[in-house]
């Protein structure tokens, strides 16, 4: 991406855009949090190519174009894989006298210097678009069924069954089975998935992706590789090796100069042999902020008033798998300061935070989310975060908490925020207690983002649009963004334009990139706390909330599918979970 200063120079100087409309844009890009150059090119105001030949020459080096175009792999290793990823700079051509690189900063001169070094040869840069680069780097790693050919041969693995349960350590030591198992692990992290799916059929195993929280087909390896790869993947985790009748959990890491990936393991026992589920952590994972997080204007207002009071319940609520525990990380990343004392019982303990206490339970030995939140009580805690709250015992404990000067964050699973007050009523928590202790509810959703670089807009069907209107309350929705200013009371859902993703190398044709959350946040204010006094249902509660202009998931979701963030299908598929 190139550099924001050199950028607005760049598009003023061709007169892309004047002066005045720069600062409009960036107002704008900034509304939707994007960086400049990803707004001015899903505007169509500019392609990516054009923008980037225009930049070669304001920083006077040639332009190329690598699309397509496949690079000799001596040539290509020149500049390290490592290199190529965080640089975003690769090698094309080469010489006995120079080397050609291809790069998105012209001017980081530290780089250049270090690729003379390690090649021994003059370095000729290029400027290159960002689809360019990430396409060369493709090339990096054959692809996972080319992979697979080479490791999982029939024959190859064959021998290494024949040996069977006699000695499964050795099985999974086999060369040939590290080899599969560390491939599957890499091509999962470059993926971007979240969980691996390793599940035995009859004749094969089928291995998934979850990947922007949607499963997709990746490799089928012969069945005779399947003793081999779970006994592996055992090891790794330190299980029993030769226990296949009971599931297993346990965990493991893998950590390069790239990452450090921290993999959560569950096997467990079915008819054709034992599956695997590993999740992917990611240990280096940048902690978002609440504006990047997306809460609308009034949401976040909310949210910001509430984690500064000094005691009380913030609840995050939502199915898994919906980012409830990356949502009270940011929240505590705020909190984190050298005056508090913040400290945290977690399952399993997802990012490390300096400066917070964090422990993991471990069900094993009785160290329940319970015992371990009493005991914390002891350690002179400001902040408290429970993973979850499951159990009457660990509500009550947390609620006591909060009415003694302590704030405390946790995640609840309700539908929605409304719902989370009802279901503690019948965990047996007083309604007093609820009414008086509770600071908000926070319930959300994670969609998926249409790819910016795709992008394209559309008017619903007239099938669709029915089917829509058969399903929800339409002129509400209609009022909301008029309210947001997105419509006119005059336009129906058929008139409305709205995006998707046309599918493009970038997203790999899935017209999406990336996920982003969808909020609804329910602040307890004196109405609400009278109707949890008065054992008010969710339904009083929510329409309490939305009259005091509580936008809902489906509004949220509406808003941030009218603006082009992601489509009105994703916000129906999660707002339906």
């Amino acid at each position: 991406m190139l550099n924001q200063h050199h950028l607005s120079k760049i598009i003023v100087q061709a007169k892309i855009v004047t002066e005045d409309k720069l600062k409009e844009l960036e107002t704008e890009a900034q509304k939707r949090q994007q960086s400049l150059e990803d707004y001015i090119i899903s505007q169509k105001m500019i392609s990516e190519e054009a923008l980037y030949e225009t930049a070669a020459k304001y920083y006077q080096v040639p332009f190329i174009n690598l699309k397509n175009q496949v690079i000799r792999k001596d040539i290509l290793f020149l500049v390290p894989d490592i290199v190529a990823q965080n640089q975003q700079i690769v090698a094309f051509e080469a010489d006995n006298k120079n080397i050609s690189l291809a790069t998105l900063d012209p001017v980081n001169l530290e780089i250049f210097e270090f690729i003379k070094k390690k090649a021994n040869l003059e370095p000729k840069i290029y400027l290159t678009t960002p689809e360019s680069i990430k396409e060369v780097i493709k090339q990096y790693h054959k692809g996972l069924q080319a992979e697979f050919k080479d490791l999982a041969k029939e024959e190859e693995v064959a021998t290494l069954s024949e040996k069977g349960a006699k000695d499964l350590k050795q099985l999974a030591e086999d060369l040939p089975v590290v080899r599969i198992v560390d491939t599957l692990l890499e091509y999962a992290i470059l993926e971007g998935a979240s969980d691996i799916h390793i599940e035995p059929a009859e004749k094969e195993i089928n291995v998934r992706y979850r990947v922007d929280g949607i499963l997709r087909n990746v490799m089928t390896l012969p069945k005779t590789v399947q003793s081999g790869v779970i006994a592996r993947i055992k090891i790794l985790s330190n299980l029993k090796i030769d226990e296949h009748r009971l599931p297993q959990d346990g965990r493991f890491k893998v950590q390069t100069n790239e990452y450090k990936i921290s993999f959560r393991v569950s096997i467990i026992p079915t008819f054709e042999g034992e599956k695997v589920v590993l999740r992917l952590l990611n240990e280096q994972a940048r902690i978002l902020t609440l504006e990047q997080l997306g809460l609308q204007t009034k949401s976040l207002e909310v949210v910001k008033r509430n984690i500064t009071k000094p005691h009380g319940i913030i609840l995050v609520t939502g199915p898994t798998g919906s980012g409830k525990t990356t949502t009270l990380y940011t929240v505590l990343n705020l909190l984190n300061t050298p005056q508090v004392n913040i400290s945290t019982v977690e399952d399993p303990i997802e990012y490390r935070m300096n400066g917070v206490n964090q422990s993991q339970v471990n069900p094993r030995i009785g160290y329940t989310f319970a015992l371990g939140l009493r005991a914390l009580m002891r350690q002179d805690p400001n902040i408290i975060m429970v993973g979850e709250i499951r159990d009457t015992e660990t509500a009550d404990i947390a609620i006591n908490a909060a009415m003694t000067g302590h704030l405390v964050l946790s995640t609840f699973h309700t539908n929605d925020a409304a719902t989370a007050l009802p279901r503690l009523l019948d965990m047996g928590i007083p309604s007093f207690l609820i009414a008086s202790t509770i600071n908000i509810i926070v319930a959300q959703r994670l969609v998926r983002k249409v790819c910016q670089n795709c992008l394209e807009s559309y008017n619903l069907d007239k099938k669709s649009a029915t089917e829509i209107t058969q399903e929800f309350d339409i002129p509400s929705l209609i009022k909301m963004l008029e309210k947001e200013k997105l419509a006119s009371s005059k336009q129906t859902l058929e008139t409305m334009l709205f995006y998707r993703g046309k599918g493009c190398k970038q997203c790999n044709n899935e017209g999406f990139k990336g996920r982003l959350g969808i909020y609804e946040v329910l602040e307890i204010t004196p109405e609400i706390s009278d109707l949890i006094l008065k054992r008010g249902s969710s339904d009083e509660i929510r329409n309490k909330a939305i009259e005091q202009g509580m936008l809902t998931l489906l509004h949220d979701g509406f808003i941030k599918a009218k603006t082009g963030l992601t489509t009105i299908e994703e916000v129906l598929r999660v707002s339906k979970e």
